[in-house]
C-alpha cells in the first residue's frame, strides 16, 4: 500500500495545485472547530454581582462612597467579600452580600458600618449585575452563581467530554461510509448546533446541544486529519498535517476578536457559528479521497479522481489505477515470502503496549506526555482572561503564539530529532511556569509574555508527540499506540477547566500543576530512544531493543523499504492523529 501511493504521489505531484485548493477548503473548517472549543471563555464569564432587593432604591453607600445609581459602584468594587448598603424608599436599610442579603433592624441612619441586629435572608428576588463588560452571558441568563455556581463551571468539561465521545465515533464512521459524507454531516451539524446554541431555552438545553456540537467538531477535526494525510504526499505531509493545528489557532484568535466586538452571549455564538456557513455551501464540491475509494473497490472512481488530479497539477500523464495494483499484489507476494510473515499475524491488545519493563515504561512517559500537553495546552488558553489588562488581547496572542510554535516543531523534528526537541521544551514550560509564579499580579504585560512563552514551548511539545509516538511503537500495535495516546490527551482536556477553577484555592495552582507534570514528562523524556533516521520497527522485541546496542541488527533494513514502510506507518500515524485541541 506505501509504496502504490508513493508512485501515485510521485506522478500527480505531493503538493500540487489541486492539493493546494484540497487542503485549504477542508482545514478552513478546522477554525471553526477551535472558535467552539474555546467560545466558553467569554460566553460564561461571572461579572460581578450582588442579591437583588424588591423596592425602589434611593440612595447606595459603598465604603465612603455613595449613589443613586449601583452602575456607579462597580468600578469601585474589588473583592467578594465586599457588601453594597442601599436605602429603600420605604426607609428600609438592606446589605446586599453576592450570596445573601440582610435587613438592618431599627436602623434609621444609613451608614456602611453596623454592629446592631439584622435579619438575613437568601437571595430569593435574583441578583444584580455589572454590565459593564457584557451586557448578556449564560450565568447573567440563568443565574449560574452561588449554589448553582457549579453548573457554570461544568459547562467546558462536559463540551470536553463530547470531543472524547466524537472522536471515536466519527473517526470509526469515517472507515465505513467516507472520509467525505462524515465532513459534510460534521460541518453542517457545526453549523446548525451552533446556531441552536444561541436559541436554548434553558441551562439543560443549552448544555445537551454543546455537548451534540462538541461531537461533530471533534468529529470534523479527526476526519480532516486523514482527509488531507490522503491527499498529500510524504514530501509534505508532516508539515501539512502539522499545520492543521495552525487554522485551530486562528480559531482561538476569532473568539478574542467576536469577544471584543460583541458583548450579548446569544449574538456572540451566532456570530461564531456564521463562521462555519461558507465551507457549508461549498464542501459538497469536496472529492472523495483515492485511498478510501481503493479500499472499497471502487476503482473507476478513484481513477476519475486521480485524473482530476493531473489535470489541475498540469501532468500529462497521470498514474494508472490498474499499475498501481499490480504493484500492490506484487509487494504483498513479497512480503508472504520474506521473514516477516504476515499470515502469521494476530489480533494485538492494549496489554501488548506493556509487553516488557522497556515498553512500559515507554508507554507510561508516553500517555504522560500526551495527557500534559493538553492539559498544558488548555490551561493556558482557558486562563489567558485571568491574566489582567485587556482579556481580549491576552487570548488573541495565546493563539497567535502557536502559529511559529509549529514551524519550530518541524524544524526541531527534522534537525535536532524527536527527543531532543520535546525534552527541553517540555521542561522549559516547567520553568516558566515557575517563573510565573515569582511575577507579581501588578505586572499584567510580563505575565501576559510568560504565559505566551509557556503555550509556545507546550505547543511545540505537543504537536511532535503524535509522529513521535508512531515511530516508538512496532507496526504490530503502532494504531493502538497512537490512539491509545489520543484517549490520554482528551482526559487532559477534560481535567484543564477544573485545574483552572482551582485558582479560587491559589492564584497560581493551574500553573504549579502544570509545571509538576510538564517537568516530570521531560525527566522520564531523556529515557525515551531517539527514532530520528532510525528504520522504523516491525515487532514488540525490536521495538524493546530501540535505543540500545542491541538494534545494530535494524540497520540490516534495505533503505528502499524502509522509506517505503516510513510512508506507510505516517499514513497510519496520521490517520489515528486525532487533536484535542
Amino acid at each position: 500500500m506505501a509504496s502504490r501511493w508513493e508512485r501515485l504521489f510521485d506522478s500527480v505531484g505531493h503538493f500540487g495545485r489541486f492539493q493546494a485548493c484540497v487542503y485549504f477548503a477542508s482545514v478552513f473548517q478546522a477554525i471553526s472547530c477551535g472558535i467552539h472549543y474555546l467560545a466558553s471563555v467569554f460566553m460564561a464569564v461571572t461579572p460581578k454581582f450582588v442579591c437583588n432587593v424588591l423596592g425602589n432604591v434611593t440612595s447606595i453607600l459603598f465604603n465612603n462612597s455613595s449613589s443613586s445609581r449601583i452602575e456607579d459602584i462597580w468600578t469601585l468594587w474589588t473583592s467578594t467579600k465586599n457588601y453594597i448598603v442601599v436605602q429603600l424608599e420605604n426607609g428600609e436599610i438592606w446589605e446586599l452580600d453576592q450570596c445573601s442579603r440582610s435587613k438592618r433592624e431599627g436602623s434609621l441612619y444609613l451608614a456602611y458600618e453596623y454592629s446592631g441586629n439584622k435579619s438575613v435572608f437568601s437571595c430569593s428576588d435574583g441578583y444584580i449585575y455589572d454590565h459593564t463588560k457584557w451586557k448578556s452571558t449564560i450565568v447573567t441568563e440563568w443565574d449560574l452563581v452561588c449554589h448553582r455556581e457549579w453548573l457554570a463551571k461544568l459547562t467546558q468539561p462536559t463540551f470536553m467530554l463530547g470531543v472524547l465521545l466524537g472522536a471515536v465515533i466519527f473517526g470509526d464512521m469515517a472507515d465505513r461510509v467516507g472520509r467525505r459524507y462524515i465532513m459534510w454531516f460534521t460541518s453542517t451539524g457545526q453549523f446548525l448546533f451552533g446556531i441552536a446554541v444561541a436559541f436554548t431555552f434553558d441551562y439543560y438545553s443549552f448544555v445537551i446541544i454543546r455537548f451534540l456540537l462538541a461531537m461533530v467538531s471533534s468529529g470534523y477535526l479527526v476526519v480532516v486529519f486523514v482527509y488531507v494525510t490522503e491527499y498529500v504526499g510524504i514530501k509534505a505531509r508532516t508539515w501539512a498535517s502539522m499545520h492543521v493545528h495552525a487554522f485551530f489557532a486562528v480559531g482561538i484568535m476569532a473568539v478574542a476578536l467576536v469577544g471584543f466586538l460583541v458583548r450579548t452571549w446569544w449574538i456572540y455564538q451566532i456570530f461564531l457559528s456564521v463562521t462555519t456557513l461558507p465551507f457549508v455551501l461549498c464542501c459538497w464540491m469536496l472529492p472523495e479521497t483515492p485511498f478510501w475509494l481503493l479500499s472499497e473497490g471502487r476503482y473507476e472512481e478513484a481513477q476519475k479522481v486521480v485524473n482530476v488530479m493531473a489535470r489541475w497539477n498540469k501532468v500529462s500523464t497521470p498514474c494508472k489505477i490498474s499499475e498501481l495494483c499490480s504493484v500492490q499484489q506484487d509487494d504483498l507476494i513479497s512480503c508472504r515470502t520474506g521473514d516477516n510473515d504476515i499470515s502469521t499475524a494476530k489480533k494485538h491488545s492494549i496489554l501488548d503496549l506493556f509487553y516488557n519493563w522497556h515498553i512500559a515504561r515507554r508507554t507510561i512517559t508516553v500517555w504522560l506526555i500526551w495527557f500534559t500537553g493538553s492539559l498544558g495546552y488548555y490551561v493556558f488558553s482557558l486562563s489567558s482572561v485571568n491574566l489582567g489588562g485587556n482579556e481580549y488581547l491576552n487570548l488573541f496572542l495565546i493563539g497567535a503564539v502557536e502559529l511559529p510554535a509549529y514551524v519550530v516543531a518541524c524544524i526541531g523534528m527534522d534537525k535536532l530529532g524527536r527527543r531532543n526537541t520535546l525534552t527541553p521544551f517540555l521542561i522549559s514550560s516547567a520553568v516558566i511556569c515557575a517563573l510565573i509564579m515569582l511575577i507579581p499580579q501588578d505586572f499584567s504585560i510580563l505575565s501576559v509574555l510568560a504565559n505566551m512563552a509557556g503555550k509556545f514551548a507546550i505547543g511545540v511539545a505537543f504537536g511532535l508527540i503524535y509522529l513521535y509516538t508512531a515511530e516508538l511503537y512496532p507496526t504490530v500495535v503502532r494504531s493502538l499506540a497512537v490512539g491509545s495516546g489520543s484517549m490520554m490527551c482528551r482526559v487532559g482536556s477534560i481535567v484543564a477547566p477544573f485545574c483552572v477553577y482551582l485558582t479560587s484555592v491559589w492564584i497560581f495552582m493551574p500553573q504549579l500543576l502544570v509545571g509538576i507534570m510538564a517537568f516530570l514528562s521531560g525527566m522520564l523524556t531523556l529515557m525515551l530512544p531517539e527514532t530520528l533516521g532510525k528504520p522504523l520497527t516491525n515487532t514488540l522485541a525490536e521495538a524493546a531493543e530501540l535505543g540500545t546496542n542491541k538494534n545494530s541488527c535494524l540497520g540490516k533494513s534495505p533503505p528502499a523499504q524502509s522509506g517505503a514502510v516510513l510512508e506507510k506507518i505516517e499514513m497510519h500515524s496520521q490517520e489515528s492523529h486525532s487533536t484535542d485541541e
